[in-house]
């Protein structure tokens, strides 16, 4: 309203604000195999912790994706762990060998960003046996 003028003021508009919902940490991870796109590097996540480890250090500073391939379970959420402990700059043996769920299921949605922008997708020949498996990555 400008000096002067006796209109009566509009109304407020009252809008509805409700946070963007959180990307999920597993959901549309698993994959069935063949299905990595081109652009990404194909992972065999049943390698020795060590060597995976060590792919996982390369991984998170490379410009592109990866795409993990196993049909362990236990080892998908193994994979999910070390490559958070590699993004984060921890210890990736020790994530591999005893995931840390509370922490997993806790990371902030710029943390899960990350993790989906370099994990791009976990193939498997049992799609059912690992999205079981990674149920427990679920917040």
């Amino acid at each position: 309203m400008t000096h002067g003028d006796h209109s009566t003021p509009a109304e407020p508009v009252l809008v509805s604000l409700s946070a963007p919902a959180r990307r999920s940490l597993v959901a549309g991870l698993v994959q069935p195999v063949g299905s990595a796109p081109d652009t990404a590097r194909l992972v065999d996540a049943d390698i020795p912790d060590t060597a995976l480890a060590a792919v996982l250090v390369g991984i998170a500073h490379a410009d592109s994706g990866f795409v993990a391939r196993t049909g362990s379970g236990p080892r998908a959420v193994a994979i999910v762990a070390g490559t958070v402990a590699a993004l984060c700059g921890e210890d990736i043996l020790t994530a591999l060998a005893d995931p840390d769920l509370a922490f997993l299921k806790g990371l902030k949605p710029p943390a899960i960003e990350a993790l989906r922008t370099v994990l791009l997708g976990i193939e498997t020949t049992d799609e059912q046996a690992i999205i079981a498996a990674l149920r427990v990555l679920e917040a």
